[in-house]
């Protein structure tokens, strides 16, 4: 007897991508520091530059939330009493995993939800994911995390995950409104799980993000190259440098390309032309750093209640467990 087919679902109808020509438009026109969306880092370059970013030594965030998830999952899915996880920013789901074998484990995994922006990688992971666990229901989501939550399927008993410290990237008011739209698709036995990177020594935060052999630098850059070809622009990425440094007021490290030289840029498919001095930035990424205090502040504004605040040994990167608030 043969066993039965894996129960998969996908949704492709989540709204389509925002027009790329319209943000590199509005970015590179803003003053007094212009900018480009960070998801223009994750073409298929950028991706496999951000996985080599993770290998590296200086790079602690991707190894101490592993560290975190696979000491502390069983008691996050204890602790939640969830039975379904939602994972925004999926992937191939490599960072959720100790998660849904600890449900699995615990005998209460029933459904998986991915949800990501990128067609191909929900349904390779949907596959793999029910070969792997037999039983577990999958639906996918593709859509943008910033516009789309509302594509959510309904459940209850739900542990809606958002690693990779990625909530960090946003700025405080995109952050404020984006964890209020997850409280709104939240019911009362819903948990929320976090990544929030910690404040700590600076000389360990920017080596961070200025690795030794460069392929942060690397990866920077290759925002360029995404413009280059989405829109037929003339960035020379050899006039510019990678910059990456922390900011204590604002507590956050800031990334950007540096211009080497006076020059002139044409991007056709932003009907833009753009002249920068040498010396000038164009910012590319933000990335908060936070205290236990600022956790609980901008999740109580959501609308949210820290149940609890997991570290790695070190004390370096937090996975911040909360609920709807009473």
């Amino acid at each position: 007897m043969s066993a039965a087919a894996p129960e998969i679902t996908i949704d492709r109808h989540a709204g389509g991508a925002a027009d790329m020509g319209e943000e590199v438009r509005e970015g590179l026109t803003r003053r007094p520091l212009k900018e480009l969306p960070p998801k223009l880092f994750y073409d298929a370059r950028g991706s496999e530059l951000f996985d080599q970013i993770t290998a590296q030594p200086e790079y602690y965030p991707a190894r101490a939330e592993r560290s975190i998830l696979n000491r502390c999952s069983p008691e996050i899915v204890a602790l939640s009493g969830a039975d379904e996880l939602v994972e925004l920013g999926s992937g191939v789901a490599s960072k959720t995993r100790a998660l849904l074998y600890a449900m699995a484990g615990a005998g209460v995994l029933d459904r998986y939800v991915p949800f990501d922006i990128d067609l191909s990688v929900v349904e390779a992971c949907a596959t793999e994911l029910t070969e792997v666990l037999p039983g577990m229901r999958v639906h996918g989501v593709v859509g943008d995390f910033g516009r789309d939550l509302d594509r959510l399927p309904d459940g209850d008993h739900r542990l809606i995950a958002f690693l990779g410290g990625t909530v960090g990237n946003l700025y405080p008011d995109e952050r404020a409104a984006f964890l209020a739209r997850v409280r709104e698709q939240m019911g009362p036995s819903d948990h929320l799980l976090v990544g929030m990177d910690l404040v700590k020594d600076r000389a360990l935060l920017e080596a961070a993000y200025n690795d030794a052999v460069g392929v942060t630098a690397a990866f920077n850059l290759n925002v360029l190259k995404a413009v280059n070809e989405g829109l037929g622009a003339d960035f020379d990425l050899d006039a510019y440098e990678h910059v990456a440094f922390f900011d204590p007021e604002a507590a956050r490290i800031e990334m950007r390309l540096r211009s080497l030289r006076d020059q002139n840029v044409s991007v056709p498919g932003a009907g833009l032309e753009v002249d920068l001095a040498e010396g000038e930035e164009i910012r590319t990424e933000i990335s908060s750093k936070f205290t236990q205090e600022r956790i609980e502040s901008e999740l109580g504004a959501a609308g949210l209640e820290l149940t609890r605040l997991f570290c790695d040994d070190e004390g370096l990167f937090s996975l911040a467990l909360a609920a709807p608030a009473s």
